[in-house]
């Protein structure tokens, strides 16, 4: 097994990469250097393009998004005009219970002005009704007073965490993709993903993951990592970004400033990360200076304690260090700062409430703030942060360049010509996802990353006269299985794993998840051979140091478990690289 740093770097291997790819490999650098659209700058003549489904001017002497003025003038005019309600409106992003958006959302949209709504898992997994919720919202906002239209997000990020589902593509994700190490299979899975995320009217997501996956316990980055390479997780999340760009969709790096080396997760706890000085700058920061480098026009913070680096070791959120004299001053970010959602314990332990913690994540330097609920409408995060506007002009000024910041940016965006339709075309969705090139793109990949940890016997051969045993969770690995070895028998990874394997020669087994180990550390002493594929995390390979073959995926999708089997039986010759140090 290759050892050394940045093994992602070493070459750029393009076999099963139709030639697009390889010309896109070539210019993904260029592209993700390339900077965002400005907009015209003061006293210019341009005029912005219109926007579709907005009036073609304000039906009355404010300032309105639909002004064709350059755009740092129009968004301080529209600021200046906005109470203190717009204002800090602007600065929230919402997320709702159910199916449709409930009242509580669309009113927060149409009569506070709302500046972002975020999409869940849990809302719907028809694509369709994303669609027409989004519709529905945007159709509010551009009734505004301003007609500002809204954010749009959701977490995309490919792999583990899709929280569109239904119709959209299950892909390998990024710690396959780091185990490819081609920067043109992360500019292409940026690209198919944002292309079906714009069909639906979605503008922002939160993906790339540049956390870097150091510690090996981890189970709330794990896979969604690039690997543990600094360097080339910088890389190979600039070039994801500059592919979802081509496909008119805004990236969000996250989470700031590092989450891979904790086992902790800021959805119950405040994660503590103790690490010098020395390591955070030179580990943790590399991958966002990269993403910063390459122009990524949003920044996510994390919920995330760094004692050594901020001595009171409050949450990344809530750090004016870390979020303005670092993120801003010293490492030049001039996007947009959006916090993780902040009704995590990770963030509210720490604040003691909701509304403070809205509070003091605005003071920080945080641009948007993301709230997975909707809050009613007189909730105390809303009286309270209100009040304080009208008491502390420090902080009104503080949410004023928040929206005046979030205001430009969708004045660049939406003006800039490539940006996705703020109106899905409804009558179109079941065309464009899942998405047709995607499909085949995505399959190629899971086959470039197969990574071949431990082999003996690879490959095997399908033999009538031996006993076969294929055995996983999935029944979606169980069917390719068969696929490929018609005869051989299945079994779930259960109590009866090991009398159906003592009765074999072989058993094909999937290991996705620690609960799973000791039926498998079982297999052992079987008497079969044993052949194990790693789904997602191929850490737990560490935990069977006695199986003679086993190979690495990355991913629960079908297109990994298909070229799981393919590379088994033999059809090509796996060329991963193992993107974790010490994994053997």
């Amino acid at each position: 097994m290759e050892r050394g740093p940045a093994p992602a770097l070493r070459r750029l291997r393009i076999r099963l990469v139709p030639v697009s790819l390889c010309a896109a490999a070539l210019s993904v650098f260029a592209l993700a250097g390339a900077p965002a659209g400005s907009g015209a700058p003061a006293g210019s003549p341009t005029r912005a393009p219109a926007i579709a489904g907005q009036p073609a001017g304000a039906p009355t002497n404010l300032p309105h998004f639909s002004d064709n003025r350059p755009h740092a003038e129009l968004a301080a005019a529209i600021a200046d005009a906005m109470t203190d309600e717009e204002l800090l409106a602007q600065t929230l992003m919402f997320g709702w219970a159910g199916l449709d958006p409930s009242p509580l959302v669309t009113s927060w949209v149409a009569e506070r002005s709302l500046g972002s709504i975020k999409v869940f898992g849990w809302n719907t997994d028809n694509t369709q009704k994303v669609a027409e919720s989004v519709t529905l919202l945007q159709k509010k906002a551009a009734e505004g007073r301003f007609g500002i239209p809204l954010f749009v997000a959701t977490d995309q990020e490919g792999g583990w965490i899709r929280h569109i589902k239904g119709r959209t593509s299950e892909t390998p994700g990024n710690l396959a993709i780091g185990a490819s190490g081609v920067p043109a299979d992360a500019w292409y899975s940026g690209y198919y993903i944002s292309r079906e995320l714009a069909a639906l009217g979605i503008n922002l997501n939160f993906a790339p993951t540049v956390d870097l996956y150091t510690d090996h316990e981890s189970t709330i980055i794990g896979p969604r990592s690039f690997g543990e390479d600094p360097e080339s997780a910088g890389i190979l999340g600039a070039s994801f970004m500059a592919g979802s760009r081509e496909a008119g969709v805004l990236t969000t790096a996250k989470h700031f400033p590092g989450h891979g080396d904790t086992g902790s997760d800021s959805h119950g706890k405040l994660p503590v990360i103790d690490i010098d000085k020395k390591t955070f700058a030179e580990r943790e920061l590399v991958p966002f200076r990269r993403m910063i480098q390459a122009g990524v026009p949003a920044i996510m913070s994390g919920h995330l304690s760094f004692p050594r680096i901020t001595p009171n070791g409050e949450p990344a959120t809530f750090s004016k260090k870390l979020l303005t004299a670092l993120l801003r001053e010293e490492l030049k970010f001039t996007g947009l700062i959006i916090t993780d959602d902040i009704m995590m314990n990770g963030a509210t332990s720490w604040a003691g409430s909701v509304s403070k913690a809205v509070q003091l994540a605005l003071e920080a330097g945080n641009d948007i703030v993301e709230s997975s609920t909707t809050p009613g409408f007189y909730d105390a995060l809303w009286v309270n942060n209100i009040e304080r506007m009208k008491r502390s002009e420090a902080f009104r000024s503080r949410v004023r360049d928040a929206a005046y910041r979030i205001i430009r940016a969708k004045l660049d965006y939406f003006k800039s010509g490539s940006a996705v339709p703020i109106f899905p075309d409804l009558d179109n969705i079941d065309e464009r996802i899942p998405d047709p090139e995607g499909k085949q793109f995505f399959l190629s990949l899971a086959a470039r990353s197969v990574t071949v940890v431990r082999n003996e016997s690879l490959p095997l051969q399908a033999d009538p006269t031996k006993k076969m045993l294929i055995a996983s969770s999935f029944p979606e690995f169980l069917s390719a299985g068969r696929t490929r070895y018609p005869d051989a028998n299945v079994s779930g990874i259960n109590g009866q794993l090991f009398r159906m394997a003592r009765a074999s020669d072989t058993v094909i087994v999937s290991l996705a998840s620690e609960s799973e180990v000791p039926f498998v550390r079982d297999l052992q002493w079987s008497g079969a051979n044993i052949v194990i594929v790693s789904l997602l995390s191929p850490v737990l390979l560490d935990r069977v140091p006695w199986a003679k073959n086993a190979i690495a995926v990355y991913s629960y999708a079908p297109d990994s478990f298909r070229a799981a089997f393919a590379s088994i039986a033999g059809d090509f010759e796996p060329r991963g690289i193992m993107p974790l140090k010490d994994v053997q």
